[in-house]
């Protein structure tokens, strides 16, 4: 009999969505997977039902509907200041999951070395290997998750074609700063590779630090292909909305990856969503507000643990030190928290290249109540363990 690809063999399904399924099996709180537990904002799902009804039940445009596309690139100019063509510089796909692997086979040929931090987010090895790419990976050193200039440097002169950056990072909560990201985008240019970013966090930063966006910096934008979604921002993630956003040169390829892979994104949901676009800035300021409260109520209960965890500088993610409990790896203590203690958290490992075991990342994006009474499961649970 024939064996299925043999490239299917070097990574695994996604621990996430496996701590997930975990979680429904056992009734546990889920602090896993990146998802909210409130709805979205009352005028986008009044939206979407008059978008329900309306004449979008065919395929929209294959690369994204038009007044998607022309709300989307105003949205980005307002926030970036750069001068998006809604005609020539996006792609609308199938969240940011698909618009990384959009972007990766755009920017790589089978057997071209992408360079990524770990920890990393785990699709971005997983979209290499499936894209035929080679992944380089560079490590970003705790408890501030910075990279070592040679190291990356290093990388770069190993031939490397494409870096990927998130920035929010996801998991470490990670904001590059503006002269972090100037120095990738130098080594970018001195080794003529391209740069991916994933900034699907952008608009949930914490003070002091603020967002960069890569394009943005001199000599960036025809080199850099940027990934996004309204997943984290609207609170949607199952609607399943991204995009990529490039030069016009690399747009027409992206496009051609994007047909093949998808052809292309709901129309409805495109429809409903120009609503979301064209929210005004309060809309932000106040999902700002609402993240900071579920920060500092979250990290309260970290430190009422006792162990050590990361404060996130962007994202809603922390990583919670485990190694003082006596698992003899994180996910025997994360299958014992789901178990025992009704948390649900991801292995830290599935985000690192190394062989690190000492961390278990939990998520933020849920409901007052749903925090507190997580929070009190852990404290109670990890102090008494």
């Amino acid at each position: 009999m024939p064996q299925p690809a043999r490239r299917l063999e070097v990574f695994t399904e996604s621990v996430i969505r496996q701590m997930t399924r975990l979680a429904n099996q056992h009734g546990a709180l889920n602090l896993a997977q990146g998802f909210p537990d409130f709805d979205p904002p009352a005028e986008l799902i009044d939206a979407l039902a008059i978008a329900i009804r309306g004449p979008h039940h065919q395929y929209a445009i294959t690369w994204g509907a038009p007044r998607f596309r022309q709300a989307l690139a105003k949205k980005h100019h307002h926030f970036s200041g750069q001068e998006i063509d809604p005609e020539q510089h996006l792609v609308v796909t199938c969240g940011s999951t698909e618009a990384m692997m959009v972007a990766i086979m755009t920017a790589c040929d089978p057997g071209d070395r992408v360079i990524i931090f770990s920890p990393f987010y785990e699709n971005y090895g997983a979209d290499a290997i499936l894209s035929g790419a080679i992944p380089v990976h560079v490590p970003l050193h705790a408890p501030d998750f910075h990279f070592d200039p040679d190291q990356l440097r290093s990388a770069f002169a190993s031939g490397a074609k494409a870096i990927v950056v998130c920035n929010p990072s996801n998991p470490c909560g990670k904001v590059f700063t503006r002269e972090e990201l100037e120095f990738i985008g130098s080594l970018a240019t001195e080794f003529d590779a391209f740069v991916i970013m994933d900034e699907v966090y952008e608009h949930i930063v914490y003070a002091p630090h603020g967002h960069t966006y890569f394009a943005t910096l001199p000599g960036m934008w025809e080199r850099t292909l940027t990934c996004g979604s309204l997943s984290k921002t609207y609170s949607i993630t199952g609607w399943r909305l991204g995009h990529v956003i490039a030069p016009a040169h690399l747009i027409s390829r992206a496009r051609k990856v994007h047909d093949f892979l998808t052809v292309g994104a709901a129309a409805p949901l495109q429809e409903a969503a120009v609503t979301a676009l064209e929210f005004p800035d309060s809309y932000y300021s106040d999902l700002q507000k609402a993240y900071d409260s579920k920060r500092d109520l979250f990290m309260g209960y970290m430190r009422g643990t006792g162990l050590p965890f990361t404060e996130p500088q962007g994202a809603y993610y922390t990583l919670l030190d485990i190694s003082s409990l006596g698992f003899p790896t994180d996910t025997q203590a994360a299958e014992w928290l789901i178990r025992e203690v009704g948390v649900t958290g991801v292995p830290g490992s599935s985000f690192f290249r190394e062989p690190e075991h000492r961390y278990i990342r939990f998520h933020f994006a849920k409901k007052e109540e749903t925090l507190r009474a997580a929070g009190d499961m852990l404290v109670k649970g990890l102090v008494n363990r």
